[in-house]
């Protein structure tokens, strides 16, 4: 394996974050659980480990703790937050529960020269996110950097190599965080920039034939971007021993069957079968409100309709893996760390048991990339552009766009509804421009007027966002007339809806789905 940064993984829900950040560098990183050994990230070629934050206090007795061989193997480390106060804590300092807790913003003051901080100016807006703080530094450390309540936010031991920061450079509200993160793996790393997506694509085509061998996979196309993305890369590594199903649930936008069948059809060498599943879908829905019982059905029958599928085409070739288009947002947001686990946002239908129950080996070729990176991987594959930039759309599709129980009739509203906010994001050059744009059904009627009837219809939300990674996200400021025609046009246009609401809310504390 190439040489790499590792990313050690305390349960920080910006894990992924680091691991994605140094990437942007073009610098290879992986992400490794904090019980890796230090022989173990000596052989796969580690040339620097970052410790990641998390949500345990180092002072809690099942906190999490790496081996402590890592700081013996005489390569750079950095301790994010809770790296840091773990750093510092084995190493022989200490650390307390902070009178003054930091959340949000802050101001780091640079005290003393630093590597880290070669370039930069004395102070920094950063994003903090922590209970705790440093109080005694071990031997051989020197503070750098403090805050308005932590005397040592940044501190180091240069003859070591070892770093520390109480903010999270990482992400986007750091000042001049990129900068930082470009110090310590250039200047005291010392690695060089030479990953890229076309080295990303050779070795997963490499590994998919080493994997798959002679045997046949099958994949659930939706005709997003994650699942396309999957189907062009395995295609490209096995060709025709590639199957992908397409699964009409009920649940899809307008028309988009339709324009599945034909792109995938037409233009590209795909093998894709199609299954009418809408009535069994809706069926096992049928009352269902509560969001994760509607995920967890979903995803049920979808382990149903595959089981089935896999059985109709035995007759044709050895099936043995299952592909999803698995990707670290769904990673992040469903799996906890052994012992250290993280907060549980919400499930996904394609991440977790389902090969077990399906009889098939899983292949997820997209699991350690963000959206912004299998959008370029898809450019890099030749997949047309409303492919590769269409935006994200839940596995679950429409089901958990439906506030409450799903109806055909709110279905049908919200189709009708979303359909137009994507033609009038289209039409004002928007639709590219956001990371999601799309309706959200209501569970409530509110009275209206419409020439001079009195009406009692339901509700629909525009939910617009802006994003890089879909770990954070804001409301998009969409211009207010493209607004007013997207509302006319869905009041006038849509039966069985009269009014019109925009979701202002950011991402935290909201998520980017209302379900």
């Amino acid at each position: 394996m190439p040489a790499h940064i590792a990313v050690l993984d305390f349960g920080s829900q910006y894990t992924q974050v680091i691991a994605r950040r140094i990437r942007e560098a073009k610098v290879l990183s992986r992400i490794y659980s904090y019980k890796t050994t230090a022989a173990e990230m000596r052989a796969a070629g580690v040339c620097g480990i970052i410790l990641s934050g998390g949500p345990s206090s180092v002072l809690a007795e099942a906190s999490p703790r790496p081996d402590a061989a890592v700081f013996e193997m005489g390569i750079p480390i950095l301790g994010i937050c809770y790296g840091e106060q773990l750093m510092a804590h084995m190493l022989g300092g200490q650390v307390a529960h902070s009178k003054e807790r930091e959340y949000g913003h802050g101001t780091l003051s640079i005290n003393q020269k630093s590597r880290l901080f070669e370039g930069l100016p004395d102070t920094l807006r950063v994003w903090n996110s922590h209970g705790d703080r440093i109080e005694q530094l071990p031997d051989g450390f020197a503070a750098v950097a403090s805050t308005e309540n932590s005397p040592y936010a940044t501190i180091e031991d240069a003859s070591r190599n070892f770093y520390g920061m109480q903010f999270h450079p990482e992400v986007a509200h750091s000042e001049m965080g990129m900068e930082v993160m470009a110090n310590f793996l250039f200047k005291i790393c010392g690695i060089s920039a030479d990953w890229s997506m076309a080295n990303y694509i050779e070795q997963s085509v490499q590994q998919i034939r080493e994997m798959v061998g002679d045997e046949h996979v099958i994949l659930g196309l939706s005709g997003g971007v994650d699942s396309s993305v999957a189907a062009a890369l395995i295609h490209k590594a096995i060709g025709r021993q590639l199957t992908c199903v397409f699964v009409d649930n009920g649940l899809l936008r307008l028309h988009e069957r339709e324009q599945v069948e034909k792109l995938y059809g037409d233009h590209f060498d795909l093998d894709v079968r199609v299954a009418d599943e809408r009535k069994r879908f809706l069926e096992r829905l049928d009352g269902i409100s509560d969001p994760e019982q509607k995920r967890k059905i979903i995803g049920n029958t979808f382990v149903e309709v595959f089981d089935e599928a896999v059985q109709d085409l035995k007759a044709h070739g050895n099936y043995t893996y299952l592909a999803q288009g698995t990707l670290y947002p769904d990673v992040i947001e469903s799996v906890a760390i052994d012992g250290n686990p993280a907060a549980l946002i919400k499930s996904h239908h394609n991440v977790g048991g389902l090969p077990e129950k399906m009889n098939l080996k899983l292949l997820e070729p997209l699991r350690e990339l963000f959206k912004d990176e299998v959008r370029e991987l898809g450019s890099q594959l030749g997949l047309p552009r409303e492919v590769v930039w269409r935006q994200p759309f839940p596995g679950p599709g429409l089901g958990v766009r439906v506030m409450g129980p799903v109806r055909e009739a709110s279905l049908t509203v919200l189709r009708e509804a979303d359909a137009i906010l994507h033609e009038e994001m289209m039409a004002a050059d928007l639709y590219y421009k956001v990371w999601q744009s799309f309706c959200v059904f209501l569970p409530v009627k509110t009275v209206g007027v419409m020439g001079d009837e009195r009406t009692y219809e339901n509700v629909v939300a525009l939910r617009i966002v802006e994003s890089v990674d879909a770990m954070t996200a804001d409301w998009a400021r969409v211009p207010y007339d493209v607004l007013r025609t997207i509302s006319n046009r869905i009041i006038n246009e849509v039966t069985g809806c009269n009014r019109v609401v925009l979701d202002i809310s950011s991402k935290p504390p909201g998520t980017i789905e209302w379900e």
